[in-house]
């Protein structure tokens, strides 16, 4: 009887009663915070715009990641709700598996499997990590991302826009499988719906595609957008902002378009690969890429389209168009630029970054 009024209390005190269904995926705190030697420094394994996440083990031996959302941020009691409910209902081989939550002492807590191998970001884009991922590796890791995302898209008993498809939200397993993560920002679609619109935009500029960026349209090509911008990452081993900041102005995507456009493409090939890729299959990705990035939504392929192009090397391609060039110019207007070091944010007027690189989020009156 305690138990109950003890967790109908955390519901009311933190908006979630949605998530009443799932209370067999409750966590006991003293058990996680035994797990996680109470969230010590040497368990840390990051910290995000919604919080640190902690590695932990149970008395059985079993492994665990947990979110801890933080306190300070306003979008975290909504990003709680939407990832237990929305993960919860979802299974598959390249998402990463939520196995619980805890709503005790004051605390939001998401439970995930742990990922030993970290994010793609840690690896990609090190110079000397990178050579551990060799083509045969990087091209599993692309595969898995866009079977991943044709599930969320179209396979899955949802339909799910993700919102925020990145470097640092795909992980990777002891097998260096990949593993979409971070669903706090997705929406669901109805079975007949393809698009919606938005005041509230969250995300990552640099992988928001023109048009949810400056006017806040989403759909599934949004995503396909996002998933170019990513597989031009592993392809070069870059991130994003990295010719912009290096070479006076130039995106990632003007800069493969040019080396495609020149006849070169194999130019923009991460140096960390040395000769050993498939040069058919470092093409046809590079190819796949430029189509993802077009800037009209109708043009973009599918994640179905994808998965298909990417397991047959004999697929017809149409030929890319100049990509989006959301970067086009620093004085577009209703558009400023903000700089952290760590790389770089376009924000329209009216939205603010949250505390780190890895999300934004518009304020607005609730």
């Amino acid at each position: 009887m305690r138990a109950q009024k003890k967790y109908k209390a955390a519901q009311e005190e933190s908006g979630v009663s949605e998530i009443a269904s799932l209370k067999s995926l409750q966590f006991d705190w003293d058990i996680l915070l035994a797990a996680t030697n109470n969230f010590s420094q040497e368990n840390k394994l990051g910290e995000g715009g919604f919080g640190e996440v902690y590695q932990g083990r149970f008395p059985n031996g079993q492994e665990i990641a947990v979110k801890k959302l933080s306190h300070s941020s306003r979008q975290g009691v909504e990003e709680f709700k939407n990832e237990i409910v929305l993960v919860a209902k979802l299974q598959h081989r390249n998402l990463v598996r939520l196995l619980g939550f805890c709503l005790e002492a004051g605390e939001k807590l998401l439970v995930y499997e742990f990922m030993p191998n970290k994010s793609l970001d840690y690896f990609v884009f090190d110079p000397e990590k990178s050579k551990q991922l060799h083509w045969p590796r990087r091209y599993k890791i692309i595969s898995g991302i866009a079977r991943g995302m044709l599930y969320l898209h179209e396979d899955s008993r949802l339909r799910v826009i993700h919102r925020d498809l990145k470097a640092s939200n795909v992980l990777l397993d002891n097998d260096m499988n990949s593993k979409i993560s971070d669903f706090g920002m997705a929406r669901i679609f109805r079975v007949d719906q393809t698009n919606a619109s938005t005041r509230r935009i969250v995300g990552t500029y640099g992988y928001m595609s023109p048009e949810y960026a400056m006017h806040g349209h989403f759909s599934q090509k949004s995503d396909v957008y996002s998933f170019g911008i990513l597989l031009m990452e592993i392809i070069c081993g870059k991130r994003n902002n990295y010719y912009y900041q290096s070479d006076g102005g130039e995106d990632l995507a003007s800069y493969v378009w040019k080396h495609w456009r020149d006849n070169a493409p194999l130019e923009i090939v991460d140096p960390a690969l040395g000769e050993s890729y498939s040069r058919s299959e470092v093409l046809r990705c590079i190819h796949i890429s430029l189509l993802c990035v077009q800037e009209d939504p109708a043009n973009r392929p599918t994640m179905a389209n994808i998965v298909l192009a990417l397991s047959s090397q004999t697929l017809s391609l149409p030929l890319p168009r100049e990509p989006a060039f959301f970067f086009r110019s620093q004085t577009e207007p209703m558009i400023n630029f903000i700089g952290n070091g760590k790389g770089h944010d376009r924000i329209t007027r009216g939205f603010v970054p949250s505390v780190n690189e890895v999300s934004i989020t518009e304020v607005y009156p609730r």
